[in-house]
């Protein structure tokens, strides 16, 4: 690995003073010594930099535990996920928003161990959903499959994108399409990766551990009726239209009885 880290994180933050210091302590907390933590905030007008500011200072020189800011306009989330990708040096690559946590704090030491100097395509796992004060509200009802494949997804997003630790030089090539999916656009990024993992005939690996704590009022949450029709478009491009309609008549019931 020589000078580069093993894992870029990545948190893409906008007014989340009261979520942020959550993730940042997460991060920080961990026992592997291998890692950037890259934060690209879209301009906020809170205290959310300040907070960040504070956590690269406390970080600054720390030897595997680099921090990279940035703080600037950007068009969207998507936009600035795909900033982070093109600053991102680490060999894997996961986005964990303000106000998700890794799980435990020797995930990524367990999971440098499992991974070894094999190249995946992904590396991945479970993920628990937690409510706004970080305590558990229960576990994620789509399991990852114990092989992950193209296919898997199919059925939906089977691996939570924060448990979805992408080989960055696939990454690098393959952006998230900002300008066509505002809400769902990390779906069609997960196929493509395994598309392109795929091509290059490189395995998935299951690390069989719940590896994030996902805050349950993200983007794609507060949005339930354009997301699902984005991942429809989505579905239908990676696997045809009747795989998609089958597929969304159980997607669409779900949402629409949900109080």
């Amino acid at each position: 690995m020589g000078d580069k880290p093993l894992f870029s994180i990545v948190t893409v933050t906008y007014n989340a003073q009261e979520t942020i210091e959550r993730t940042l302590r997460s991060v920080e907390g961990q026992t592997y010594e291998g890692y950037e933590h890259i934060i690209v905030d879209g301009l906020s007008g809170d205290r959310t930099m300040e907070i960040v500011g504070e956590y690269a200072k406390r970080n600054e020189g720390k030897q595997g535990r680099a921090v990279r800011t940035v703080s600037e306009r950007d068009k969207g989330l998507y936009d600035a996920m795909n900033k982070a990708i093109r600053l991102a040096t680490g060999k894997y690559i996961v986005f964990l928003n303000a106000g998700d946590k890794l799980h435990y704090r020797t995930i990524l030491e367990e999971m440098a161990a499992m991974t070894g100097e094999r190249d995946y395509c992904v590396v991945y796992g479970e993920t628990d959903i937690v409510d706004g004060e970080g305590k558990f509200l229960r576990q994620r009802r789509l399991r990852a499959p114990e092989t992950l494949t193209v296919n898997s997804f199919k059925s939906g997003m089977l691996v939570c994108h924060q448990s979805f630790y992408a080989l960055t030089a696939i990454a690098k090539e393959t952006p998230y399409d900002y300008l066509n999916y505002r809400y769902s656009a990390d779906y069609d990024w997960t196929i493509r990766i395994m598309k392109e993992g795929r091509r290059r005939n490189l395995p998935t690996f299951n690390t069989g551990m719940i590896l994030t704590d996902y805050l349950s009022e993200g983007l794609t949450t507060k949005n339930h009726r354009k997301s699902l029709m984005e991942r429809l478009r989505i579905m239908a491009k990676h696997y045809g239209w009747p795989v998609a309609v089958a597929e969304h008549l159980w997607f669409a019931l779900r949402v629409i009885v949900k109080p």
